[in-house]
């Protein structure tokens, strides 16, 4: 039932492709880390490069050999794909890299659609974070309804789509949350917290159906070959169990993080209150004028 694939050529290009924009990245970085003193950090670049291998892994690897077979490996090609290496690539700041003065014919051609205004309007959109709930929550329902997901397995076209969109939406859906000063519609701060809660209960009612149903979901995993002493039913069941738990601790790390960022810039902020209107306190107690007005 499933699509015959082509390990070897996929692979190759894939490596191909993500080892150029690892060494446009690599040459970008150390430009700006010896020139700009603010520039991006190293433990930035090392994110970056973290969330390539996890995109290379989850598409060039023997998971790409194993996800037709069992539904546990294609389960953690995506969670590769949208859940793990989307944070680690825009952690890795990778815009803030690109050259400032770049050729005039390349800022022409970028500058002319964004002067129309549906252009300007369609790439807040893309940015909001209800866009990156929504596509989310979307791509992940979408690609396992049953019909959809065996049209995945047997054209190698719409394989590659799925995958594209799983890590499109993965990029979109964590940028709120790794730049959110950068939003184009901002939300408050705080409302990521909830954000990120919201966004845990469609993969908690994906993974409990898989997890608790009796039968198989999947009828082509009764026909697959069976692999690590699993049946198909033990296959659905830890596919489920595996996106549960991966997808809540992830993002109680990335919950926890943004909390503990967003009270250290409250902290400052009213520290640097408290640091400007010291001086003008004791200025007043101090004012000659104000002490015989008193």
């Amino acid at each position: 039932m499933s699509h015959v694939d082509h390990p070897t050529v996929e692979s190759l290009w894939i490596s191909v492709a993500l080892s150029f924009v690892a060494i446009a990245y690599l040459d970008r970085w150390m430009r700006v880390a010896w020139l700009v003193p603010d520039g991006v950090k190293s433990w930035r670049a090392w994110s970056f490069f973290a969330g390539l291998l996890l995109v290379r892994l989850g598409l060039g690897s023997s998971l790409s050999l194993l996800d037709h077979n069992l539904l546990t490996a294609h389960m953690v090609q995506h969670l590769l794909l949208m859940t793990l290496a989307p944070p680690l690539i825009l952690l890795g700041a990778p815009l803030k890299l690109l050259p400032q003065v770049p050729a005039q014919r390349l800022v022409e051609l970028i500058a002319r659609p964004h002067r129309w205004s549906p252009m300007r309007q369609l790439g807040r959109m893309m940015l909001h974070p209800t866009f990156g709930w929504i596509g989310a929550t979307a791509t992940l329902v979408v690609w396992h309804i049953p019909s959809i997901f065996m049209l995945g397995l047997r054209s190698p076209t719409w394989h590659g789509i799925e995958q594209a969109s799983f890590l499109v939406a993965g990029l979109l859906f964590w940028w709120p949350v790794v730049e959110p000063s950068r939003n184009a519609l901002r939300w408050p701060e705080s409302s990521i917290l909830l954000y990120l809660f919201l966004a845990t209960l469609p993969c908690d009612i994906l993974s409990g159906f898989l997890v608790f149903c009796d039968r198989v979901v999947y009828p082509v995993s009764l026909s697959s070959p069976r692999s690590f002493g699993l049946s198909a039913l033990e296959d659905q069941q830890c596919a489920g169990a595996l996106m549960w738990t991966c997808v809540t601790v992830v993002y109680l790390i990335a919950g926890a993080v943004f909390t503990a960022r967003l009270l250290s810039s409250q902290g400052f902020e009213e520290l640097a209150i408290q640091q400007f209107d010291s001086p003008c306190m004791a200025a007043r107690q101090t004012d000659p004028r104000r002490m015989e007005a008193a």
